[in-house]
């Protein structure tokens, strides 16, 4: 039987949405990394995959902006995939400093088991959920998403170091 959902502590009572947000990402992101091992892969890898998998030969500034991970963390990303024979990278014809990523045979083949992995993920996630449930709470995902993206500035949160009460 799975643990119990922790309550939301007392300093988050008024960001009970976000809390639970973190949580499900947290245990979202734990079984996806669990599966993820099992394939030989990091966490991230297997989204530079899925990008090169729906189209090769992209730039590493092109994975960069599809990714939305930071510019180290790709960099790192790719050396160790090229490293386990997944990917190669070539400096491209028409700029020798824009780096080229294409897939080898080895990286293509984790199609079907990364397919597989979240089509697994998927299932697990929502085995108590509706279909309407599913669809709504997709919506509603891809709603505080956008408004996360789309927020402004960062609100004038202040510490006891700053002054703030």
């Amino acid at each position: 039987m799975p643990a119990p959902t922790p309550p939301t502590p007392g300093t988050a009572r008024d960001g009970r949405l976000s809390y639970a947000a973190f949580q499900l990402a947290r245990a979202h992101r734990g079984y996806a990394a669990a599966m993820l091992r099992e394939m030989d892969l990091h966490p991230g890898q297997e989204l530079l995959l899925m990008q090169l998998l729906d189209r090769d030969g992209q730039t590493q500034a092109e994975l960069l902006d599809s990714v939305g991970l930071d510019h180290s963390t790709v960099s790192k990303s790719l050396r160790r995939m090229q490293e386990a024979g997944l990917l190669t990278r070539h400096p491209a014809e028409h700029d020798r400093r824009v780096m080229v990523v294409h897939l080898t045979d080895k990286g293509r083949a984790l199609q079907e088991p990364l397919a597989a992995m979240w089509r697994t993920l998927e299932e697990t996630s929502v085995r108590d959920l509706s279909a309407d449930e599913a669809e709504t709470f997709v919506s509603a995902a891809h709603t505080i998403t956008n408004a996360l993206a789309h927020r402004g500035p960062a609100a004038d949160v202040k510490g006891p170091e700053a002054g703030g009460k």
